[in-house]
């Protein structure tokens, strides 16, 4: 039996009237999605457990089967696991974006957040920017690293967790009231803006009607995570497929594989064949028994607010990901069993994570499960199927008893 989990990240939403009162996923083209629902278990799972924030983090964790409760110290310090940097035990890691703030005359503090991922910028000219950043900013407490695109790492020796504002949640708000409260972090947060509104790579973007990636934003603090081994709990052998470092940095924790793809970007431009076909080649050719294949690109849709473009991306995921993994392994001939689902909604009207509950899909090659509804938000709730504990969905694609966590 082999097992995949493909991961639509942030593709649950709320119902938009300008289509109908339905939601992107009930909206959107998506043949395969209908094909197997009929056949497979459809129901709700709540993948952020009460009182913790949504994110990507908490609820990833949750959907490959780690308590978030039990395992969760941060995100970034699972970033630093993929980046391949040591923390040491009184390490803090900090998540830092570099984003796009409004380029005036305004004292910093009055600036306005427009664009969380700088028009999604790339990852050769955000190390250029983190390079500049480092020279000037870095110290022995305090050290800047390259991720992926506009997602970077910056590690604070003997430093302390503190309460810090995720990019993404206060999008068009002026500035002053969510930034830090320590001084040194509000400092280097104001110091990157003049070190990088004026640099040549962004002279240039701005010459090309991009956005500037003109400010450090420091968010997703941490201390050093330690996961139980994905093989050691569950018994079987895991990849992972991501363009995203935080997804690495758990498979890494997880000690898991990570398979990279060429093309592979989180952007709705992204390798989606390339990640199927990597998946099913994981399975069927490489000896792994289990494939979590991450697709980052509904989010990124949510969090610019593009209704379409996210509708796309659903498609997208439903034909070049979903519909390349079901018609090879049938064609194979091969048992398995596919788990379907978001980590978490981004609503198109917030423009950021909630903590709703999303629809999930389980289907079994060998069985069927007789579902008389569609895979969409609406439909699972219909189904009067609801997993409380998302981490426990794991136990149920694996067919393995749940313990504890």
């Amino acid at each position: 039996m082999k097992y995949f989990v493909v991961l639509g990240d942030g593709m649950a939403d709320e119902p938009i009237e300008e289509i109908e009162g339905k939601t992107p996923l009930a909206w959107a083209k998506t043949p395969m999605m209908d094909r197997l629902a009929p056949k497979s278990e459809v129901g709700l799972a709540h993948t952020i457990p009460e009182g913790m924030k949504p994110g990507s983090d908490t609820a990833n964790l949750a959907v490959l089967g780690y308590d978030p409760r039990r395992y969760y110290t941060g995100r970034s310090p699972l970033e630093a696991l993929s980046i391949g940097v040591p923390m040491k035990e009184t390490d803090i890691a900090i998540r830092c974006n570099i984003v796009t703030v409004s380029d005036d005359s305004l004292p910093y503090e009055e600036k306005t957040i427009i664009d969380h991922s700088s028009g999604e910028i790339s990852t050769g000219e955000a190390a250029v920017l983190i390079e500049a950043v480092e020279k000037e900013l870095g110290t022995d407490c305090y050290h800047f690293y390259t991720g992926t695109s506009y997602r970077h790492l910056t590690i604070w020796e003997k430093g302390s967790v503190v309460e810090l504002t995720p990019p993404h949640d206060i999008l068009g708000k002026v500035i002053g009231d969510y930034l830090p409260a320590d001084d040194a972090l509000r400092t280097m947060m104001r110091r990157s803006y003049e070190i990088l509104n004026s640099h040549p790579v962004n002279l240039e973007r701005a010459k090309k009607g991009l956005n500037k990636a003109n400010s450090l934003w420091f968010w997703g603090a941490g201390t050093k995570p330690i996961l139980d081994s994905f093989e050691g709990k569950y018994g079987r052998k895991g990849a992972m497929i991501s363009a995203v470092d935080l997804l690495k940095g758990i498979a890494v924790g997880a000690e898991m594989t990570n398979i990279s793809v060429p093309g592979a970007d989180g952007t709705l431009e992204t390798n989606w064949e390339g990640k199927a076909e990597a998946a099913v080649k994981a399975v069927l050719e490489d000896g792994f028994d289990f494939v979590y294949v991450h697709m980052e690109a509904p989010d990124e849709m949510g969090h610019q607010g593009s209704l379409d473009r996210k509708i796309k991306a659903i498609e997208y995921l439903d034909s070049r990901v979903l519909s390349v993994i079901v018609e090879k392994m049938e064609q194979s001939g091969e048992d398995y069993r596919l788990l379907l689902m978001p980590d978490h909604p981004t609503p198109i009207s917030c423009r950021t994570h909630t903590s709703d509950p999303v629809p999930y899909l389980l289907y079994d090659s060998r069985k069927d499960m007789a579902f008389s509804g569609k895979y969409n938000e609406a439909d699972a709730k219909k189904s009067g199927i609801t997993v409380e504990h998302g981490y426990t969905l794991m136990s149920k694609l694996l067919e393995k008893a749940s313990g504890s966590d």
